[in-house]
């Protein structure tokens, strides 16, 4: 057993906030103006067609300035959106799976330079044993692919994706090169985790977030059958595409591009799959103002973990990269380095999470309807901005 073995027995003790999601300040005089802003975009997005149901939830500076929602969570039944319907998200769910990584370090029994073969040896396979947990959560451990015999029908096994991955050939040298992880980067964080507590990263996020802040039913690695029916139900904007041949792409198209099928999936949506989540935008939001505000993390480790972790081309879709740990740097339809303190994941099919530290900010948006581009999570992104923080 590696050095960290003696360590599970700090972990009921990891996590010590107050119990109060909100953290309810003092009013602030823009919170009518952005909350009606908001609302009536919303309701503009659903009337004209563009989007079906919708939530968007925003704290700043420690207040909920934003609950807003619009349209149906079901469109075969005529449910409408509330601000407790959990919509599954994609991989805006990754938010959740950094701060469980965040968490890990913040109890000592990691750091993010550790080794994942002192936690985890047989990922050393292949040419993987100087992988860190920084590599992980920088998406530059050299795995970015699930193994060809992995489909989405397997997604459930936990044991057979992780034998998996950690069997796989790294496509590059750990930590030399960047490339998007899409599923893997759960089970990676997950496997460590479970690695060093002995307990399931659902349980986790339970123990460690959703009941210290008060927001059970609002985060989710794993739907409990009994909460399924109040999901939001997802459709697709366009027919999914035939998948064409792989031929050079790293990632299998089931990687690249979500269906409501897989979201819809009663079995993916029980399943701890934790590169993807279900969560209400209120629950989501309320997690990263707690980030924020130091009741989960804090400010010397949010500094750390907010800070370029690696930069360089992305592998997977040729693009400049900016990462932090755990999350891209800047927001939606920005260079990095003009929002260079904002953190967060887009989810595919249009959701968005992100964080800002230099405003205090905490945005989170999901929906039904799955857009093959974000100008939905764009529009409201750049609107709550300029409320918050205007231009001078």
């Amino acid at each position: 057993m590696s050095r960290h073995a003696g360590c599970r027995i700090r972990f009921r003790q990891a996590v010590d906030v107050q119990r109060d999601p909100l953290h309810v300040a003092e009013p602030v005089t823009m919170m009518t103006s952005l909350q009606q802003k908001v609302q009536s975009v919303l309701d503009e997005l659903v009337d004209t067609g563009a989007e079906t149901g919708l939530q968007v939830a925003v704290h700043h500076r420690g207040v909920l300035v934003v609950d807003a929602v619009a349209g149906l969570a079901d469109s075969r039944t005529g449910r409408r959106v509330t601000p407790e319907t959990p919509f599954f998200s994609f991989s805006a769910g990754k938010v959740m799976t950094s701060l469980i990584a965040h968490l890990l370090v913040r109890t000592g029994a990691v750091g993010y330079d550790t080794p994942v073969v002192d936690l985890w040896p047989e990922f050393g396979a292949r040419g993987k044993e100087s992988a860190t947990l920084r590599h992980v959560l920088t998406h530059s451990v050299g795995v970015p692919a699930m193994p060809r015999g992995i489909g989405p029908a397997d997604l459930t096994d936990w044991s057979r994706v992780c034998t998996a991955i950690a069997d796989a050939e790294p496509r590059w040298r750990p930590g030399t090169k960047t490339g998007y992880h899409s599923f893997t980067f759960g089970f990676l964080v997950g496997e460590i985790a479970r690695r060093v507590t002995g307990k399931p990263i659902r349980q986790l996020l339970r123990e460690w977030v959703t009941a210290p802040l008060g927001i059970d039913g609002d985060l989710y690695f794993g739907v409990p059958r009994t909460d399924l029916a109040r999901l939001a139900r997802l459709e697709d904007a366009v027919p999914p595409p035939v998948a064409p041949p792989e031929g050079d792409a790293i990632l299998a198209p089931w990687e690249l591009r979500p269906t409501a099928a897989m979201g819809n999936s009663h079995e993916t949506l029980q399943a701890d799959i934790p590169s993807v989540g279900t969560f209400t935008a209120r629950g989501a939001a309320a997690m990263n103002a707690s980030v924020l505000d130091g009741r989960l993390i804090d400010s010397h480790q949010l500094e750390e973990l907010t800070a370029v972790a690696f930069e360089g081309t992305d592998q997977v879709f040729g693009n400049h990269a900016r990462l932090a740990l755990g999350y891209p740097l800047g927001r939606i339809g920005t260079q990095p380095d003009e929002a260079p303190t904002t953190f967060g994941w887009v989810g595919g099919g249009g959701s968005y999470v992100y964080a800002d530290t230099a405003t205090g900010t905490s945005f989170a948006m999901t929906k039904t309807r799955l857009t093959p581009h974000f100008n939905t999570a764009q529009r409201l992104a750049d609107l709550t901005t300029a409320e918050i923080d205007p231009p001078a």
